[in-house]
């Protein structure tokens, strides 16, 4: 009887490690969905990487099917005002902390802290910036500063025209006659993208016409005007240009497609745009000695704030508060962020362009760079850095702006008037 029983019970017990090794397995077999939104195009070097990164993910993790839906510029905004208004949120997506980037994650209570879930041997806990009210962390950044209003310069162009690197505002009106002459620009931007006015351009103005590197934040808080005089002085540096042909008044047609090709297809001296611009240079002709530079000195301006650029930390990827709260769908995720910033991606990333210093721990920056990122780095270490308006300013009063500013080069409205229209809206 003893014996029986005892069998029994060791039958029992195997019957019941099998079981368990077959619920162990069958959980490590379960497709784990991870839902993503991704920044860029199919056309553009970010697309192009995101979608290599996806598929060796997945080939490394069969239990991870990452559903990702890839947008680039205003659409994904759009689209993620319109998943968050919806109810569809998505577990892992491209975001920030500023008011561009980060509010519409925030005022969908969607804002995840992931500094527990942040590997310090993997990154440099002190490279990634305190974001929220008790130091949290809402995403790992991709590297660290992100410079917006880059002078780019073709230098070869420049030199062939019989000039070089201006130093001063004049300096460019000096090229005004031989650019027309020759059929191109002197400075390109993309002013079908209103964006573009505010973040690559005005940003950097407001510090020179104010000497204040932090208006913008004061204007927004109450502090200061947007009517005050001097930056109603930024607003009409953008109307002298005009004026004087270093910008067309025809860049109001000109998206940022076209704004890259341009300057691609030397077509213009000069571009406005932000550092990650870089990586779509690739003619070398254009590439291998193109200058990254600040604005030269310009009308007006004040001592305290010469050699400005606007700058504002890395966007990055980071996980929702939905995202979080399944354990597996997080370790999924943390895993796909690590993956997204691996050494060999990130080295990537930094030779295609878009980033200026990885937030990498121990990470050196290897000798043999592409010019175009040497000179970010050059940049970022000679320039005196400004707020970027839109990281601070949104809603009505930045879309007042931005479409302000398109006026103001149409000859549609006064410096003063969309001044006075954004303090307005700014106050309401």
């Amino acid at each position: 009887m003893k014996k029986a029983v005892m069998l029994l019970m060791i039958s029992a017990l195997v019957a019941g490690s099998l079981f368990a090794n077959g619920q162990q397995e069958a959980a490590a077999d379960e497709t784990i969905v991870l839902k993503v939104m991704g920044y860029g195009d199919n056309s553009n070097q970010e697309g192009i990487s995101w979608k290599r990164i996806v598929e060796t993910f997945e080939a490394e993790n069969p239990n991870i099917d990452i559903q990702d839906e890839l947008l680039y510029d205003e659409a994904y905004h759009q689209k993620v005002t319109a998943r968050l208004a919806s109810g569809d949120v998505p577990h892992v997506a491209y975001m920030g902390a500023d008011a561009r980037w980060g509010a519409p994650w925030k005022e969908a209570g969607q804002q995840y802290d992931m500094t527990k879930d942040i590997d310090t041997a993997q990154y440099d806990i002190n490279l990634i910036p305190k974001m929220g009210p008790k130091g949290e962390r809402y995403y790992i950044p991709m590297g660290t500063s992100n410079m917006t209003t880059v002078l780019y310069m073709n230098k070869n162009l420049v030199e062939s025209m019989g000039f070089s690197q201006p130093k001063t505002y004049e300096d460019l009106v000096a090229m005004v006659p031989a650019a027309k002459a020759a059929g191109i620009d002197v400075v390109s931007i993309d002013g079908a993208d209103g964006w573009a006015w505010g973040s690559c351009l005005m940003s950097a103005l407001v510090a020179r016409t104010t000497g204040d590197l932090n208006f913008v934040s004061k204007a927004v808080a109450g502090e200061k005007s947007f009517t005050d005089e001097g930056f109603v002085a930024a607003l009409a540096l953008i109307e002298r240009m005009v004026k004087d042909g270093v910008i067309s008044e025809k860049s109001v047609l000109v998206d940022y497609g076209t704004n890259t090709s341009n300057f691609n297809n030397e077509k213009a001296l000069f571009m406005v745009q932000g550092q990650w611009a870089a990586g779509s240079i690739e003619n070398p002709n254009v590439k291998d000695d193109m200058v990254l530079m600040a604005w030269p000195k310009m009308p007006g301006e004040k001592a305290a704030a010469n050699n400005t650029v606007a700058a504002a930390w890395q966007v990055g990827y980071g996980i929702t508060k939905d995202g979080a709260s399944d354990p597996a769908v997080l370790d999924a995720a943390v895993k796909f962020i690590n993956f997204f910033n691996s050494e060999a991606e990130v080295e990537q990333r930094l030779r295609d362009g878009a980033i200026v210093a990885p937030i990498l721990k121990g990470y050196v920056t290897p000798s043999d760079l592409p010019n175009a990122v040497t000179q970010k780095v050059l940049l970022a270490q000679s320039a005196v850095e400004c707020e970027v308006i839109d990281a601070f300013l949104t809603g009505d009063p930045n879309d007042a702006l931005n479409t302000g500013m398109q006026k103001i080069a149409s000859g549609l409205a006064t410096p003063a008037e969309v001044a006075a229209e954004v303090e307005a809206l700014a106050r309401k």
